[in-house]
């Protein structure tokens, strides 16, 4: 069997609410429970499971990319704007209220709830044209 992906915690505060942001902003569907976990469902079969560290917890942020069609990125990036979210062209947050286009694609960053950085992006990087994302200096 090949190695597959399958899921990852994500811890929160409010599981509720973070996997509802998280299934509405990338237009999956409605989070259910599994045990001690809300899980959100993606169409490659990974699930996302969100899990309470509690409302006063310390939350680390991480990064989740999610790769997608350029129609559902502008589904996406109209959820972004009408949320008034802030969103950036680059992981180092340098490049505010603008859009990549790395690859010959479009990729934005933007925070849930808990302060993970999301990405979504149009084509993998290194997939055509990439001249790479330097951190400014």
């Amino acid at each position: 069997m090949a190695v597959q992906f399958n899921h990852t915690l994500i811890y929160c505060r409010d599981q509720k609410r973070s996997s509802a942001f998280m299934a509405e902003i990338l237009g999956l569907a409605d989070p259910h429970p599994f045990s001690v976990f809300m899980c959100v469902d993606t169409e490659n079969g990974v699930s996302l499971d969100f899990i309470e560290a509690g409302e006063n917890a310390q939350i680390t942020p991480q990064h989740y990319a999610f790769l997608i069609s350029e129609e559902e990125f502008d589904e996406i990036f109209a959820r972004i704007e009408a949320k008034g979210l802030d969103y950036w062209a680059d992981p180092f947050l340098s490049k505010k209220a603008e859009i990549n286009r790395n690859d010959g694609g479009r990729g934005v960053y933007f925070h849930d709830p808990d302060g993970h950085l999301l990405e979504v992006l149009t084509r993998p990087y290194g997939s055509g044209g990439f001249e790479g994302t330097k951190q400014p200096e």
